[in-house]
């Protein structure tokens, strides 16, 4: 006779259905409610309208994609320095962090990720640590992916100082569509590897700049999990 593990505390009916689609559906972020709202009401207002109807409840349906903010397992080893948003590794290079954090000019370790429209656009603590400095420089709306991006466009950094006394630095980079940054970190606040303190809406780049002498470990091309992929081991 074959028997099936059942997952501890699992129950059945309308209560087990509604942990499967809380377990399969994931939630949103709330930055993106005004967006689905918005789409849900212009269904309702021209619901006698099928075009109307149909173009409402299609916005709604991709914002509520777009926003989406799934969970992620961070890895829990010391050391490890992990992808601050979904997308693709497109910049491997050695920079001096942005001037407004005034951290000097020596160049840093810097792996860029873009984030095509389709990707999850929350952003992730790269590493657990304090926020000491927190700095927006308004800029350009270059396409995200070009390698002037990260100077010219308008941008959000973040120093977060690890219990090492070494600095990671992520920076939310606006595109060529992506126009609003959302940044809720703020000085003083202690952040946990692979937590959400962000989100750039629309298609964007983050910038990670690592302490020196540090190795990247991953390629360009490569895709990342926000909060998941490690980008670094520091020792």
């Amino acid at each position: 006779m074959t028997r099936v593990a059942r997952r501890p505390g699992s129950s059945e009916g309308p209560a087990h259905l509604i942990e499967l689609v809380r377990d399969t559906i994931p939630p949103i972020h709330p930055g993106g409610r005004p967006f689905i709202g918005a789409g849900l009401a212009l269904a309702a207002v021209g619901y006698r309208h099928r075009w109307l109807r149909r173009t409402g409840l299609l916005t709604a349906g991709a914002c509520a994609g777009f926003f989406r903010h799934p969970k992620r397992v961070p890895p829990t080893r010391p050391g490890a320095v992990v992808a601050p948003a979904d997308g693709t590794v497109c910049v491997i290079d050695t920079a001096v962090p942005p001037a407004e954090l005034s951290m000097g000019d020596t160049p840093r370790p810097r792996i860029s990720i873009f984030l095509s429209i389709l990707d999850v656009h929350v952003q992730r603590a790269p590493v657990s640590g304090e926020v000491i400095a927190v700095q927006h420089r308004p800029g350009s709306f270059l396409s995200a992916d070009l390698p002037e991006a990260s100077e010219a466009n308008e941008r959000t950094s973040v120093r977060i100082r690890m219990d090492s006394g070494e600095d990671v630095v992520a920076v939310q980079i606006a595109g060529l569509v992506a126009r609003r940054i959302v940044c809720d970190a703020h000085v003083g606040d202690r952040l946990t590897i692979g937590e959400t303190y962000g989100l750039i809406r629309f298609g964007s780049r983050l910038d990670t700049y690592l302490p020196p002498g540090a190795q990247p470990i991953v390629s360009l091309d490569q895709r990342t999990l926000g909060g998941e992929t490690v980008l670094a081991e520091l020792s």
